[in-house]
């Protein structure tokens, strides 16, 4: 059974370019070995980057050892629905692409906390940024 996303339609992909999700396969996938559930497709921001190397989560920095190349803004990234909680709290939760947002984020996160900060994602996320 495909996984479904938070409005309830078939999970889109988050992204490829860098190649995102839990399995790598450019989805917000949720098995059971993602302990973490990384389920929020967001765009992240310089913000957001910046609040999670704070909290000890450094997106920004390579990691080759793990084929992780480090992120920068305006990359589509499946986050861990409780760090992005984390930042909405702390007012830097970066924009999310609802389609792409896994429905489990829901077991965490607020439906309306993901829907006030949905985006479409334009051509040129830059000017998210």
């Amino acid at each position: 059974m495909a996984e479904r996303n938070v409005l309830g339609g078939d999970l889109q992909p988050c992204g490829t370019e860098p190649m995102t999700g839990f399995y790598r396969d450019g989805y917000c996938s949720c098995g059971s070995e993602d302990v973490g559930l990384h389920a929020v497709c967001a765009v992240v921001t310089e913000d957001f980057l910046r609040h999670q190397r704070t909290v000890g989560n450094d997106l920004s920095t390579p990691r080759p050892e793990y084929g992780f190349l480090g992120l920068a803004p305006g990359d589509r990234w499946c986050v861990v629905a409780s760090r992005w909680l984390e930042a909405f709290e702390d007012g830097l939760a970066p924009p999310v692409v609802l389609a792409s947002t896994n429905a489990r984020a829901l077991e965490i996160v607020p439906l309306a906390h993901l829907e006030q900060h949905s985006v479409d994602v334009p051509g040129d996320p830059s000017s998210l940024l």
